[in-house]
């Protein structure tokens, strides 16, 4: 995992600047795109285009979530969540490599990959605030702060920087929280005040991702 990003502002008279990046589990996405690869050119071979990807992740993401909205005290909805957040990231991953890799770019292709993402959290992780031993509040608390945080990356566009994707609390984080969280109280580990404590730390680093991702929108803007 790269504990840097590198991001040159073009100032006329200066050095490239390098800023430092909080470290994200984001940063393994090459090395897990490259296991998927093979997957990813059969299913172009057989016609399949990354939009329809893209909905069938948002498909499986609301069937997981409602799973657990309407068994909120079964154990297996919680221990299935793992298994749906890592195929639901297998195939966000494929669709962004069938759009770049297979001539499948579209705005459509962006505007549900973007919006596609933001209602899949929430329709995947608001049914936990129904779950004895997780404090509702904070799982309400932490899917506004995930909604602004990917709003924060995409405004970067607006003025002038890339599409930002910093840390240290991204989704691919959220994801592994949430999938570790339901996997532990699924094998019945007692919920109490150490899941309210994880969610407020987890809530404290969102913020803090907002933060970076803003003013590195603002730094990268300004150099173009």
């Amino acid at each position: 995992m790269e504990a840097l990003r590198t991001h040159r502002l073009p100032f006329p008279g200066r050095e490239p600047t390098i800023t430092p990046s909080m470290p994200t589990i984001y940063d393994l996405k090459p090395k897990f795109q490259n296991l998927l690869r093979p997957i990813c050119n059969s299913l172009a071979k057989a016609g399949v285009t990354a939009n329809q990807v893209t909905v069938h992740a948002a498909v499986l993401s609301a069937l997981g979530g409602l799973a657990i909205l309407l068994y909120p005290t079964e154990k297996w909805p919680l221990l299935a969540l793992p298994v749906t957040l890592f195929v639901r990231m297998a195939l966000n991953a494929i669709d962004g490599m069938l759009a770049r890799e297979h001539n499948m770019k579209s705005s459509l292709g962006a505007i549900l990959n973007e919006l596609g993402d933001v209602l899949a959290d929430a329709v995947l992780y608001l049914p936990l605030a129904l779950v004895p031993g997780i404090p509702g509040a904070l799982v309400v608390a932490l899917v506004v702060v995930a909604i602004v945080t990917e709003m924060a990356g995409v405004v970067a566009i607006q003025v002038g920087a890339s599409r930002r994707y910093d840390g240290p609390f991204g989704k691919s984080d959220r994801a592994f929280l949430f999938g570790l969280l339901a996997l532990l109280l699924g094998l019945g580990v007692p919920g109490g005040q150490w899941v309210s404590w994880l969610l407020g730390i987890c809530i404290v680093l969102g913020l803090l991702t907002i933060r970076n991702r803003s003013r590195k929108a603002l730094e990268e803007g300004k150099g173009t």
